[in-house]
């Protein structure tokens, strides 16, 4: 297997994998016939519901695809603060019909890992990420033993450093820029939007702090984009919202249909939704909420999962979380395999571009 995450697939572009629905085996599969990475979104599944989804995938196609889990989250959470937040969202409850009882925030902060991660064992897949953490070096090196690529999401050098040390094959580096959640390793309400950094910036950090290959993830839309990336030092890109508005996607029409509608101008990063900061369009739920909504995750997650559903079945975006990057106002509702064949040759073009400049510039 090669040490570079290029050797896995023929275009140096990734489909994020994106928890709740939208990653699902269609768009990972078209993604992987197309020659990219697609991947499956393990995060909000039982170990069950994520093998039947590879099984799915391994129906659909026989390239390499990959599988995301989520870290165990380990923090302490104040519960008084998730029940206070409770009451907040009282009027959500009688506008959606929907009883948000006690138990609805009572849940395991580990997702399942230990028994996904057996199965991965069990059953290898070829390419397997982790958000919010960095596994110990055990588990990474029981993947490799097993012939599985090893990707840690990292958003800060630090993080980056840490997984290089636990053996991790390559570093999914994060931009502020990104779409749903920030997979920081330590959820620290007091810093906030205050040490987060812009994707083109954390690249070169990374890039000079370790030697892994780096896969560079955070407001893509555009092949140029995707070049740009590459010559500050990534080996790949990976793009979320670009692929969330393919017929593919699981994800909701609502969603698909807000992430261009003019109506919602702009992004921001909240914890109103989970409890964990995550970038989404601007609506009602979280102009009212975010303000107020504790540092509890998964805690929120399950506290506002009914209202959420409720909202989407209704069809009103302004209460669901519209989890986009910052560059959602240029999605294009392409086929999965038509984007990312646009996608490779506005990145072969904008190479060719460099090349040209490159050659002027010698003379």
């Amino acid at each position: 297997m090669s040490t570079a995450p290029n050797g896995l697939f023929r275009y140096p572009i990734v489909q994020a994998p994106m928890a709740g629905g939208a990653s699902c085996p269609p768009l990972a599969a078209a993604v992987c016939e197309a020659g990219a990475l697609g991947f499956l979104a393990g995060g909000y599944k039982t170990a069950d519901g994520m093998y039947q989804e590879i099984k799915q995938v391994r129906a659909l196609t026989r390239r390499r695809f990959g599988v995301n889990l989520f870290m165990p989250q380990t923090a302490q959470v104040d519960p008084a603060a998730v029940e206070t937040y409770r009451g907040q969202l009282a009027g959500e409850a009688s506008w959606y019909d929907v009883s948000i009882a006690e138990e609805d925030v009572i849940g395991t902060g580990d997702d399942g890992y230990d028994a996904k991660l057996a199965i991965l064992l069990e059953d290898p897949v070829p390419v397997v990420s982790f958000t919010f953490g960095c596994p110990a070096s055990s588990v990474l090196a029981a993947l490799r033993k097993a012939g599985t690529y090893t990707v840690v999401t990292v958003t800060s050098v630090e993080e980056a450093r840490t997984a290089q040390r636990a053996g991790a094959d390559a570093v999914c580096v994060q931009g502020i820029e990104a779409g749903g959640h920030q997979g920081t390793h330590r959820d620290d309400p007091q810093i906030d939007g205050t040490a987060a950094v812009g994707l083109l910036a954390l690249v070169a950090q990374v890039r000079e702090a370790v030697a892994l290959p780096i896969i560079a993830a955070g407001g893509l839309m555009r092949g140029a984009q995707i070049a740009a990336l590459i010559a500050a030092g990534a080996e790949a890109a990976q793009l979320g919202t670009a692929f969330l508005v393919c017929p593919e996607s699981g994800a909701h029409p609502v969603h698909k249909k807000a992430l261009t509608d003019p109506l919602f101008v702009r992004t921001e990063l909240t914890r109103a939704f989970s409890g964990r900061p995550a970038r989404g369009l601007v609506n009602r739920f979280m102009r009212e909420h975010g303000p107020y909504a504790p540092a509890a995750y998964p805690q929120v997650h399950h506290l506002t999962s009914g209202l959420r559903k409720a909202a989407a079945a209704a069809g009103d975006p302004q209460g669901m979380a519209l989890w986009a990057g910052q560059g959602h106002r240029l999605a294009r509702a392409l086929p999965a395999a038509q984007l990312v064949e646009v996608l490779a040759a506005e990145l072969a073009e904008a190479r060719e571009t460099l090349k040209e400049s490159e050659k002027r510039s010698a003379s």
